[in-house]
């Protein structure tokens, strides 16, 4: 029986992931793996020297599976592991922060479980969200708030379309990375971007003599212009679509821009 996996980098706990969950059952069954806490900022990493351990938990009235690991344990685990047979799809997300960048899509838990699925011939969406209009440190507090809730299943609302619509093509050969701004509808734009040649600055700093905390102040490197990038696209208040690949040059094929249902005038870009 076809059924779509469902993993997340912000962990068990994440406010996206019920909703998510909620509106990717009404396309096929749903089972769930996900990080028993928040592993951002860990990209495809493996765990190598230690088990990992899974526990079934409820929550928003969904069963789901919770492991120690990371992202793409959760991944190698639903695919190999803890099912009879793997899925149709590997969802990864909603993050809560945007992953758009290479920066940032390098370095992002939900990129990486998603890039985990396609490695181990599953097709795979990683789907992000930020905010439109809001300062991020303002807006990653207001999310876990009960008055986020009707912006996260709007948002997954939008999920599930695009990920209908991707199960109607026969292996993408793409992992599919989507930013959604916060403010996104089913009206909001589609387009198909390129990743932006964006790093960063300074992660760390000192707290005391041999120890340094993460403490990111937002400073980035730029190595190009934007134009037709992931980052411009959600500045401007579109949803950006890019293909993300670790086994070929990133392109779309136009049997998947046209299922996503994209800007025409982007489907060329590549």
């Amino acid at each position: 029986m076809n059924w779509i996996l469902v993993t997340n980098d912000d962990g068990m706990d994440s406010p996206a992931l019920p909703p998510l969950v909620t509106a990717i059952g009404r396309l096929a069954r749903v089972e769930v793996v996900v990080p028993d806490r928040e592993r951002s900022w860990i990209g495809k990493a493996i765990t190598r020297h230690y088990p990992v351990t899974v526990q079934q938990v409820e929550r928003g009235g969904q069963k789901i599976a919770a492991a120690s690991g990371y992202p793409a344990d959760c991944v190698q685990l639903g695919i190999h592991a803890l099912f009879p047979e793997p899925p149709v799809l590997v969802v990864s997300g909603i993050n809560i922060g945007y992953n758009h960048g290479a920066g940032y899509i390098q370095s992002s838990g939900t990129v990486g479980a998603a890039t985990e699925a396609l490695l181990g011939g599953v097709p795979a969406i990683a789907l992000s969200a930020g905010s439109h209009s809001r300062p991020w440190a303002q807006w990653r507090d207001w999310v876990h708030t009960p008055d986020a809730f009707t912006m996260w299943e709007r948002l997954a609302g939008i999920a599930a379309d695009l990920v209908g619509r991707l199960l109607t093509v026969e292996r993408p050969g793409v992992v599919v990375n989507v930013n959604l701004p916060d403010d996104a509808t089913a009206e909001t734009p589609r387009v198909i971007t390129t990743v932006a040649a964006v790093g960063y600055e300074q992660l760390f700093r000192r707290d005391e003599d041999g120890r340094y905390v993460h403490d990111f102040g937002g400073g980035l490197r730029w190595f190009s212009g934007l134009e037709g990038t992931d980052v411009e696209a959600t500045a401007r208040g579109a949803i950006s679509i890019s293909p993300v690949s670790p086994l070929a040059a990133a392109r779309f094929p136009t049997a998947v821009a046209d299922a996503l249902g994209v800007e025409s005038d982007t489907n060329e870009r590549p």
